[in-house]
C-alpha cells in the first residue's frame, strides 16, 4: 500500500510540474517540401524566401529553408514556416490565401515567383513543443 501511495504521488507531482511547465499552445511548423523548377537555384529562391518574410512578419509568420545536405533525396528542400500556434498560422493563411484573387497584392505577385522557380511535392503541419 505505502509503495503504491508513494507512487501516485510522485506521478502527481510529476504531471503537475509538466502542466505548469508546458506552454498553453504549441508553436505551429508548416513544412512544405519543393524541388527547383529547372534553371532556378537557392541564391535566387532565397531573395523571395526575404522578401516574403517581410510580408510575414505582420502576420506572425516567420519561414526558414533547409536545404538537404544528407539525405535520402537531396533535390528536394524543405520551406519551414513557424507561427506562434496553430490559430496564429490559420489566422496568416487566411490573409494569404485571401489575397490571391488580387494579382496586385504582395502575397499574390510572391506567390508568382515561387511558382516560377519551385514546384511544391508535399506540405505537412505539425505542432512543436
Amino acid at each position: 500500500m505505502k509503495c503504491s501511495l508513494t507512487k501516485s504521488l510522485i506521478y502527481t507531482a510529476s504531471l503537475a510540474a509538466f502542466s505548469i511547465s508546458a506552454p498553453a499552445f504549441a508553436e505551429h511548423k508548416d513544412v512544405i517540401g519543393s524541388k527547383f523548377i529547372e534553371g532556378c537555384t537557392l541564391p535566387q529562391y532565397l531573395p523571395i524566401v526575404a522578401d516574403f518574410n517581410k510580408w510575414g512578419a505582420s502576420h506572425g509568420y516567420k519561414a526558414q529553408i533547409f536545404f538537404p545536405l544528407q539525405n535520402d533525396d537531396v533535390e528536394t528542400f524543405y520551406w519551414v514556416g513557424t507561427s506562434k500556434n496553430a490559430a496564429a498560422f490559420g489566422a496568416a493563411w487566411d490573409a494569404w490565401r485571401d489575397a490571391q484573387s488580387d494579382s496586385s497584392s504582395t502575397p499574390a505577385k510572391l506567390q508568382a515567383r515561387l511558382d516560377a522557380c519551385s514546384k511544391n511535392v508535399s506540405r505537412n503541419s505539425y505542432d512543436a513543443y
